[in-house]
């Protein structure tokens, strides 16, 4: 097949969903699919065998790791040479209206995949009164398509709920062969405990910005004073973060990649995480593969990961105390928490990158056969 994919957030940024289509994209092509990447310039002209073709874009005033890249005409020409089976629109939102539109004016068949619940985002912008708007906006675009992919079975019915229609689960998908628990070494956990491996080490990963509420962790440090928190990740609100968490022990990293990432996952403790607008909860998936237990709220897309009381512990999305409490079960018992970390390494060798694409391309085969 030959698949055009529009994208708002490609490389060289780092989140979930550019894992993820990255991912997807070596998959495809391995598969001998020829794939088309259209995104916000600043990646590669090629990636795994695909041609990337890069839009001139604005940083978001709010969120400056993404671009706004305006679709123009010279997208449509590149259509018309790359001749596309089926063309793919990922969170369609202005580069993805081009994607939306050629579908339309070409007569190509459309998929649309939902990854980030931008309607639970704008509250934490000051946007909330935005959020009945989006939903509309959403459905008017989503509609288009002839089937609309969820990573959750939590936003399959949250997308249903608001009027999207033909809405599938898409599987997620987890790299077992990095994320390890062998990939602990000492030398990462001294780093991320600033030399005090002794002590217990809770691990985040993610984005550094106001919707994954990575401040909440700080009452963890208020009442389990001799645990250390390492943060690994970047974003607009590392600054108010690295003030937010003054006076605890507390380790900034930046991003981490390949394996300097799987060994933090695989010497952690635990891996806390507080956000809770995931529709995918990949990060969750990569701790798991490596052996950490996790703690997450009970919300969205980690209800589908985390078996609470099994592999991790999910606490009540709005209860401070019950995230402390989580915590400190599973911190305090060295015993419990080993077993954990083999039903999380178990769990994650379920989800496969190979499984999801192919039912991924099982769904590019539907829309096409419909003509």
């Amino acid at each position: 097949m030959r698949i055009a994919l529009f994208t708002e957030t490609f490389l060289p940024k780092v989140d979930g969903i550019v894992t993820r289509l990255c991912h997807t994209v070596r998959h495809l092509t391995a598969h001998g699919n020829s794939v088309l990447v259209v995104a916000p310039q600043g990646a590669p002209r090629r990636f795994a065998r695909a041609r990337v073709y890069g839009i001139p874009g604005m940083p978001l005033p709010l969120y400056p790791e993404l671009k706004l890249a305006a679709p123009g005409p010279a997208i449509g020409k590149l259509l018309h040479r790359f001749r596309p089976d089926v063309i793919h629109v990922v969170n369609p939102a202005v580069l993805g209206l081009g994607g939306l539109y050629y579908s339309q004016t070409m007569g190509i068949p459309l998929v649309a995949s939902y990854h980030t619940h931008l309607p639970k985002y704008l509250k934490h912008y000051g946007l909330g009164f935005l959020e009945g708007v989006l939903w509309n906006l959403l459905k008017l675009g989503h509609n288009l398509a002839r089937v609309n992919l969820c990573t959750s079975t939590a936003m399959v019915q949250e997308l249903s709920a608001h009027g999207i229609e033909r809405v599938q689960l898409w599987q997620r998908g987890v790299d077992t062969e990095l994320f390890h628990p062998q990939a602990a070494n000492s030398e990462m956990r001294d780093h991320l405990t600033a030399g005090q491996p002794e002590r217990p080490l809770l691990l985040y990963v993610g984005r550094l910005s106001a919707e994954k509420e990575v401040g909440r962790i700080k009452v963890l440090l208020e009442q389990i004073p001799q645990a250390r928190l390492a943060i690994v990740g970047d974003g607009p609100e590392r600054g108010s973060l690295e003030q937010h968490f003054a006076g605890h022990d507390v380790v900034f990293t930046g991003y981490l990649q390949g394996e300097s990432l799987a060994a933090a996952f695989a010497s952690a403790d635990l891996f806390v995480f507080p956000s809770r607008t995931e529709t995918l909860g990949l990060v969750l998936l990569e701790a798991m593969a490596a052996g950490c237990p996790v703690i997450a709220p009970r919300s969205g897309g980690i209800t589908d990961v985390v078996d609470s009381g099994r592999n991790g512990f999910l606490f009540e999305p709005d209860s401070d105390s019950d995230f402390v409490h989580a915590t400190q079960q599973l911190l305090s018992s060295s015993g419990q928490r080993q077993v954990f970390r083999q039903q999380a390494r178990q769990e994650a060798e379920r989800w496969s990158w190979s499984a999801a694409t192919q039912q991924l391309e099982d769904y590019y085969r539907t829309v096409v056969s419909q003509g």
